[in-house]
């Protein structure tokens, strides 16, 4: 572990510590608490001005990767590749400063750009962080001191052609990864020891890029998760397969799936498209969307939000796009304004970013069609990113706040509203 520059770093422990809390437009792991991808701080902008919003401060030192960060209080965690290998960062969120590295595991290289590609998750005491060759950690929040450590390739998985990507679950006491395999491709270990509590041996895909969810149904805990072969949900507390659909998923399988009163949405770039799955009364699924419908969202990695019965987000071929929820009709089509990239929301609105040229939209989340209210870019840009690369981290908000990554740096953007400021 490492402390941060020539600042004591008991003085910056003791500060931090005071100040954690856990308000309700935190950010603590990916896509927010429920892993829908937006916030519900009520406070933030609706419009910014010409220049866009203040740049509270830049943080240079993140090394290389994807890795977005979350964010407890004023504790940040984001995960990096620098010259000791990929390192989870503790960065105090108010200011910028680092307070604490602690190494995860031998960097992932990968001609797309190399380091991890996961979000941390923060859960209690403890930051759980998964690097790109599967080394997973569960450290202290306070001082980053490692409480136990796996690779999930000791549970049957291999590592995919773009590295481990997934940003695991906390539920309850358990945590939830995806080693795939022919040993299971889900894996519930004790958040407390790391030790097994089940894997899912009813289903075996390979393990791809998506993150799993958490739902209830039926009076039944599921966890939800997309591979390249199926779309399954296991029991929660025995890992046995509740139900599955086929799912064509072809070269990579990323966006996250969404889950809403007993629908499940997922999508995929190459081709593949979308669908949204009905769980009836018996766990029986079924695809409700026309051949039409599945063409309209064809999402590679900047993934997908609901909000307010509509799916948003960019279509590879078909630019921004804003789809009924049940019927999967496009509503609108969005293809000059903003190039393709990621996107999350927040009191209405969508932080649409793109991933060639940085710039970052604020748009209205409305059926009506796409209606900005600000932008700006990204200033400066990373000298890091391989020629293949892109600004590929998605945003995330908190506590008033807008946070963005390209690659080393580490941005952060005041976006309180300026005539109601938060306490």
């Amino acid at each position: 572990m490492r402390g941060a520059g020539s600042i004591p770093v008991a003085i910056l422990l003791i500060g931090s510590i005071l100040t954690i809390s856990t308000p309700a437009d935190d950010w603590p792991q990916w896509r927010n608490v429920d892993r829908q991808n937006i916030s519900h701080d009520p406070q933030l902008r609706t419009s910014w001005p010409a220049e866009g919003p203040d740049q509270t401060w830049l943080f240079k030192n993140c090394g290389i990767g994807y890795s977005g960060p979350s964010i407890l209080g004023d504790r940040l965690f984001i995960m990096g590749a620098r010259e000791n290998g990929e390192q989870l960062i503790c960065v105090r969120a108010s200011d910028g400063q680092e307070i604490w590295s602690t190494d995860v595991g031998d960097t992932l290289e990968n001609g797309w750009g190399d380091g991890p590609r996961s979000t941390p998750t923060i859960d209690g005491d403890h930051v759980f962080a998964l690097g790109g060759q599967g080394h997973l950690v569960c450290v202290r929040i306070e001082d980053g001191a490692e409480r136990w450590r796996i690779q999930l390739q000791e549970y049957g998985g291999s590592i995919p052609n773009w590295g481990y990507c997934e940003s695991v679950l906390v539920d309850g006491e358990q945590l939830i990864c995806t080693p795939g395999g022919e040993q299971g491709t889900l894996l519930a270990l004790n958040k407390t020891d790391g030790s097994t509590i089940w894997q899912s041996s009813g289903v075996k895909d390979k393990a791809q890029y998506a993150s799993p969810i958490v739902a209830v149904h039926n009076d039944i805990r599921q966890y939800i998760q997309l591979t390249q072969e199926s779309v399954v949900s296991v029991r929660s507390d025995t890992g046995e397969v509740l139900w599955r659909a086929d799912w064509p998923g072809r070269v990579a399988v990323v966006p996250t799936p969404i889950f809403h009163n007993g629908y499940v949405y997922v999508t995929s770039g190459y081709g593949v498209g979308c669908n949204l799955f009905k769980i009836d009364s018996e766990n029986r699924v079924e695809g409700i969307y026309d051949s039409d419908a599945r063409k309209v969202m064809k999402n590679h990695h900047g993934g997908v939000l609901l909000m307010d019965g509509y799916v948003y987000g960019h279509s590879d071929g078909g630019g921004w796009v804003c789809q009924d929820f049940l019927t999967g009709e496009a509503v609108w089509r969005e293809r000059s304004n903003l190039g393709k990239g990621a996107v999350c929301g927040g009191n209405g609105m969508l932080y649409c970013l793109s991933e060639d040229e940085g710039h970052v939209a604020l748009v209205k989340a409305s059926p009506e069609g796409w209606e900005e209210f600000g932008r700006f870019t990204l200033e400066p840009q990373s000298t890091r990113r391989k020629p293949r690369g892109r600004i590929w981290t998605h945003p995330v908000i908190a506590n008033g706040k807008l946070f963005l990554r390209d690659q080393d740096l580490l941005y952060c953007y005041d976006i309180t509203q300026t005539d109601n400021p938060r306490p």
